[in-house]
């Protein structure tokens, strides 16, 4: 009984949460087939080898040791001198899923969290929407520290943090990564095709990195951005691909009635 109870409370949460995200009913996206660039021989490095998995305690200790010994600390760049807080990302780190942003804004900068504003309240939707838990996935940023007035990261900021997130996905190893926004999107598979043309089209991330390649990438608008455009176009293009992801990691779709 208390099995059954658990899962009708687990559905009406989903529920509630699909209606906040999408402020009435769900208006299906058109999606179009889009011809991209052959990302499989981009960015791939000479020699590039596989990383064997962690233990689930041994990918907690590793994320540990990168915060607080290497990112915590970390002036690589400029944007160290402006910070309060470096943001490494938070989750689960044996994660399924992981979602990556291009940045922390103010409130993220204050508190040392990843998309805690109201950006990260819609994402906090998005994903109950899904009927998983923040601590279900894991969420990081392409940069660890906020660029001044929430401004996209500079080529060498990203290049400064970029070991950080590849060592990041190295360690979760996520069967699926949702890039939120078009930093995001263009930095994880090595394209300057914008978000628009590519959300909720499946792409395969290119070798960026020792052990890091052959994922499969859902690009979808940065929750910021939908909060700007809030509209049932927008907020069901998005529900849209989410949709996709779930039936991708196998996660039940849901029903009404």
């Amino acid at each position: 009984m208390s099995q059954a109870y658990d899962e009708l409370t687990r559905a009406a949460r989903q529920l509630i949460a699909i209606e906040q995200l999408l402020g009435g009913d769900f208006i299906p996206a058109k999606r179009q087939p889009l011809d991209v660039p052959d990302f499989a021989a981009a960015a791939a490095p000479a020699g590039a080898a596989e990383v064997p998995a962690m233990a689930p305690e041994e990918k907690s200790a590793a994320l540990k040791a990168m915060d607080d010994g290497e990112v915590k600390v970390c002036t690589r760049c400029g944007l160290c001198q402006g910070r309060h807080n470096t943001v490494f990302g938070e989750g689960d780190p044996n994660a399924r899923l992981m979602f990556i942003g291009e940045g922390p804004g103010q409130d993220e900068d204050a508190t040392g969290r990843p998309f805690v504003g109201k950006a990260g309240e819609l994402l906090a939707k998005m994903i109950a929407a899904m009927g998983l838990a923040r601590e279900q996935v894991f969420i990081a940023n392409i940069v660890k520290c906020r660029p001044p007035n929430n401004r996209a990261p500079l080529p060498d900021e990203t290049a400064a943090c970029w070991d950080y997130l590849m060592r990041q996905i190295r360690i979760i190893r996520p069967e699926v990564i949702v890039t939120l926004g078009n930093p995001s999107t263009h930095a994880m598979l090595n394209t300057r095709v914008g978000i628009t043309r590519l959300r909720g089209s499946w792409q395969i991330m290119p070798q960026l990195a020792d052990g890091v390649g052959g994922i499969d990438v859902m690009p979808t608008f940065h929750p910021a951005y939908v909060l700007r455009y809030y509209t049932p176009d927008f907020r069901g293009k998005v529900w849209s691909d989410l949709q996709a992801v779930m039936q991708r990691l196998g996660l039940p779709l849901p029903t009404k009635g």
